[in-house]
Order: structure tokens, then sequence, then C-alpha cells
């Protein structure tokens, strides 16, 4: 099950980590979760909406745990320790762009765009987020809307 999904699990966690070593750290929780779940499974629903739903509760308590956490921590310096950047230097600057706005999405917006993004349709993501259908459409249209402005204002 694990092996014919992990791009589910790996895109949430890369969305919802802000290292390599995050988001080592994250699959491994996300793997250690849908293990420990898997007897609560309900076969009415998809297994990948089940796999959903479990990596972005995981995630968004792990990023919530981070944020708080970091609020009580003082960053290294720069200089001292460099993480590499997740994504190729010949990486799509508007790929790029994209993958940065989604960074800046609160919780639940990141999670309905890496569903979104994924090609899953409205009632699928309604299910994962526990969300009414026409909700799911209302906040794709802002967050597209959000991200049109965005391009705009850097094409200026």
């Amino acid at each position: 099950m694990i092996g014919e999904t992990k791009g589910i699990i790996y895109k949430i966690a890369n969305a919802y980590s802000r290292s390599a070593e995050d988001q080592e750290d994250l699959v491994q929780e996300i793997i250690l979760q849908l293990w420990s779940s898997f007897g609560k499974y309900n076969p009415e629903y998809k297994i990948t909406t089940w796999i959903y739903r479990i990596a972005l509760n995981v995630s968004i308590s792990h990023y919530r745990k981070d944020t708080v956490r970091k609020k009580h921590t003082k960053a290294l310096n720069d200089d001292f320790v460099k993480f590499s950047d997740t994504g190729s230097d010949d990486m799509d600057e508007d790929i790029r762009l994209l993958r940065q706005f989604i960074q800046e999405l609160d919780e639940m917006n990141r999670a309905l765009m890496i569903l979104y993004l994924d090609g899953n349709n409205h009632q699928e993501i309604a299910n994962v987020l526990n969300i009414s259908v026409s909700n799911v459409g209302t906040k794709i249209n802002r967050i597209k809307e959000r991200l049109r402005n965005k391009f705009k204002q850097i094409e200026n």
C-alpha cells in the first residue's frame, strides 16, 4: 500500500517541510501513523482519501509543533548552517513561484491546493478535508484569484 501511494506522502511532506531533514522526519511520522491506524480504515472510502487525510493531519500537527518550537528558539546564522534547496537550479521559475505561494498559504488552503493540483475532484477534496463541496470550489477560486494577482504583481 505505501509503495503505491508514496507520491502522495512525499508531496504532502514536501509542502509542509522546510528542509530535507524535516521532510524525512515527516515522511516517517506519516508512515508510522498510517501503519498504526490501518485497523481503523473504512473501505467505504478510497484508500487514497484515507491516506491524504492521515498525511495531512500528521503534517499539519507537525507544522504547528514546529511553529511553536521556532517561537522559542533562535535561528543559527545562515553562514553557519546552509540547507540545500529542494529544487534544482533549472526549475522553471513559474513552478518555483507557485511552490513559494503554496508554502505561504495557511494549513487548510495549502492542503486544498495540494489535493487540487494532484488532480482530485471537488468531492474527493471535500471528503479528505471534511468540508462541503461548494466550500471546496469557493476556496479554490479565491486561491486562484490571489495567485493571478500575485503573478500580475511580479510581471509589473
